[in-house]
C-alpha cells in the first residue's frame, strides 16, 4: 500500500468532496450563458471539442516544462495565483454575488501561493476544480470527453513511466509548495493526487450529469473514488503511478452502472 490506511481514505474523501462540490457548481451553470468575471466559453462542436482542449494542455505543459527547466519560480507563481483566483471565483460566484466571490477568490489566492499552509492548500484544492468543470462540461458530449480521457491517459503513462516529465513537475511543484492537486504530509514524506486526477473525472461526472441527472454524475464520481482507492491500495510505497488510466476505468465503470439502473 502506497500511503497508510489514514491518509489514503483523507485523500480519497477530499477527492470526493471536490466531486460533489464539482457537480453542483456545475449544474448551476449549465443554464447560464454567462461566467463570472467575463469568462466566455470555448465556441466549439461538443463531437470534436476534445482536440483543441488537447492542444491547450499540451501547450500549457510546454510552458511549464520551460518554466520549470530555467527556474522560473516568480512567473510559476504569478501564473499560478491567476488561474487560482479565476476558478475560485466561478466557483465561488455559483452561490454568492460575483464581487465577494473575487474578494474570496483573490484572498485564498494570496494565501495558497505566498502564505502557504496545508489547510488553505486542501481547502482551496476542494474548489479549484469545480471551476474549471464549469468552464467545459457544456462544450463536451460523452464521446467527446470520453476520448478526451482515453488520450489523457495514455499521455500519463507515457508522461509518467517513459519520459518521466511529469515525475519532474510533480517534484518541482512539491519543492516550490506550490501543487496542482491534494498534498497531505507525513513522516518525512508526502501523498499526492495530481489535479489532473480531480479535474478530468469531474468533467466527465459533469457531463453524464448533464446529459441524464445528478445521481449519475454522482455515481460516476464514486466510482472514480474507487478506482483511485484500488491504486493506493495495490501501488507500492516511493513509486510514481499514472493515475487517469485508473480514474479512466472507474469512470466508465460508474457509467456503465448508470445505465443499469
Amino acid at each position: 500500500m502506497k500511503h497508510t490506511w489514514q491518509i489514503t481514505l483523507i485523500l480519497i474523501g477530499l477527492f470526493i468532496v471536490s466531486q460533489i462540490v464539482g457537480l453542483f457548481v456545475v449544474d448551476s451553470y449549465l443554464d447560464k450563458p454567462d461566467l463570472p468575471l467575463g469568462i466566455e466559453r470555448p465556441d466549439i462542436e461538443e463531437n470534436i471539442s476534445y482536440i483543441p482542449v488537447l492542444i491547450a494542455i499540451l501547450f500549457a505543459t510546454g510552458i511549464a516544462l520551460l518554466l520549470i527547466k530555467f527556474n522560473a519560480v516568480k512567473i510559476w507563481k504569478i501564473w499560478f495565483f491567476i488561474g487560482v483566483v479565476v476558478t475560485l471565483t466561478i466557483t465561488f460566484g455559483s452561490f454568492i454575488p460575483e464581487v465577494i466571490a473575487l474578494i474570496l477568490g483573490l484572498g485564498f489566492a494570496f494565501f495558497k501561493i505566498f502564505k502557504t499552509n496545508v489547510i488553505v492548500h486542501n481547502f482551496t484544492e476542494i474548489f479549484i476544480y469545480p471551476g474549471i468543470a464549469a468552464i467545459f462540461v457544456p462544450i463536451f458530449n460523452l464521446m467527446s470527453i470520453f476520448i478526451l480521457l482515453v488520450v489523457i491517459s495514455i499521455y500519463d503513462i507515457i508522461a509518467v513511466w517513459k519520459t518521466k516529465h511529469m515525475v519532474k513537475m510533480a517534484e518541482f511543484q512539491s519543492e516550490t509548495k506550490i501543487f496542482a492537486g491534494l498534498l497531505i504530509p507525513y513522516k518525512k514524506t508526502r501523498a499526492v493526487l495530481g489535479g489532473g486526477d480531480i479535474g478530468f473525472p469531474l468533467m466527465f461526472a459533469g457531463v453524464v450529469m448533464k446529459t441524464s441527472n445528478m445521481l449519475n454524475g454522482v455515481i460516476v464520481s464514486l466510482f472514480a473514488a474507487l478506482a483511485l482507492f484500488i491504486l493506493f491500495y495495490m501501488a507500492k510505497k516511493e513509486k510514481f503511478y499514472p493515475a487517469m488510466p485508473f480514474v479512466t476505468a472507474g469512470c466508465v465503470v460508474g457509467y456503465l452502472i448508470t445505465l443499469l439502473l
